[in-house]
This record gives C-alpha cells, structure tokens and sequence, in this order.
C-alpha cells in the first residue's frame, strides 16, 4: 500500500461520485496562481462535508480555516435557501482569494468571511450571542484546535456536529512525546473531545491523495 496507489484509488472515486466541476477547478487553480498552499481538502472529502451537513440539515455552518475556500464552496453547496455560513480565516489574502472563489460560486449572499485571529472572532461572536451553529469544520492550525473547541461548544447546540480535520497526523498522534506542536495540539484536541460529557465521537482513518491523516466526527448531545 502506497500514495501512488491511494491517489489511483481517489481518482476513480472522483470519476463515479465527484465528476469534474469548473467551479471548484477554478477555485483551486485560482488559489494556485495565488501561491496558497495546496493544502486544501480532496474532492471526495469536500463532498463527505457536503453530505454530513445535508444529513444534519444544517441550517448555519461555521469553518474555521477558510484557505481559498474550497472547502467553503462545498459547504455552501449542503444549505438550504435561507442558510448562512460563517467562515474564519487569519490571512488577508487568503480571505481575498476565497471570497472570489465564493462569489464566482454563487454563494456570496451566503458565506460571510470573518478576517483575523479565529479565536478572537469566535470570542466575538460568543460576545454578540449569535445564533448557534448546526455544523461546524475545523480545519486550520493544530496548535489551535483545543482552544476553538473550547469556544465552538458555546457556539453550538443539541444535535451540531463538529468535524475536525487532519488529526491522525500520519500516525504520529500516538506519540506522547512529540516534539511537533501540531500533534500535540491535536492530542490535547482529542483529550478534551473524549472527556466532555456534551459531546459524542470518534476519529476516522483516511489514505487518499493526501496521504494518511484523518478526522475527528463529534455530535454535541445536551
């Protein structure tokens, strides 16, 4: 088992269930051009994203970590017509990038981007006692993730999913010792997700085009 073969194995996953899509071919190329890091999610798990929050019948979707906005398109895709999506990203130009790639997507009217410091704009929201969330994607630094946990379980409700992105780290989150913050962050991400009583999960394993990883699936129970 090996990338060359995970990568095969994506692409003919993509031609059954992710055909080709201009939109979304341009919102990567646009991103390329822009140098943005290729780091965005793969096609089929853009379209996981889109079928989870169908199935949650998510209203208001919150992203933290809005890169080109990709990942952002494809979430826009699963709202209903009075749906509304909140996406945080920390790098003006990014935040620019996307927003093209958001509007030429048609969801302009949808997605607001929120500029700096994901913690402070979660922080503000708390503060301006928006309306809860039905899903939320994280998808941005690890070192951050216990943090914005923390603060989306009180942007949350009973019954929001959570879905954290990039937390098996190619196996190196069962290292305790290592030196790499990201994996830390993640595993105190997943200690805090494991031991609160609010919330319900587990991880699931990936290998595709972007290697092994995988993602953290929770569901906010009270």
């Amino acid at each position: 088992m090996n990338d060359e073969l995970w990568t095969t194995v994506d692409d003919y996953i993509d031609t059954l269930f992710v055909p080709t899509d201009q939109t979304l071919g341009d919102a990567l190329l646009d991103s390329t051009v822009a140098g943005l890091p290729p780091i965005n999610v793969a096609p089929s798990q853009g379209k996981l994203l889109e079928l989870l929050a169908k199935l949650n019948r998510s209203r208001r979707i919150l992203e933290i970590g809005t890169l080109g906005g990709y990942s952002t398109i494809w979430l826009a895709r699963s709202l209903p017509d009075d749906g509304e999506l909140v996406t945080l990203e920390l790098d003006v130009r990014h935040a620019a990038v996307a927003r093209q790639n958001i509007d030429r997507a048609g969801f302009g009217s949808k997605v607001e981007i929120r500029v700096g410091p994901a913690a402070d704009s979660l922080r503000d929201m708390i503060s301006e006692g928006v309306e809860p969330f039905d899903f939320v994607f994280i998808d941005a630094d690890k070192e951050g993730y216990p943090q914005y946990f923390t603060l989306t379980m009180e942007l949350s409700r009973y019954g929001t999913v959570i879905v954290a992105d990039n937390v098996v780290r190619a196996g190196a989150v069962i290292d305790p010792a290592s030196s790499d913050e990201r994996v830390q962050g993640v595993r105190r991400f997943l200690d805090l997700a494991s031991n609160d009583d609010r919330v319900e999960g587990t991880v699931i394993q990936t290998v595709g085009s972007k290697g092994y990883d995988g993602f953290a699936l929770l569901r906010v129970n009270n």
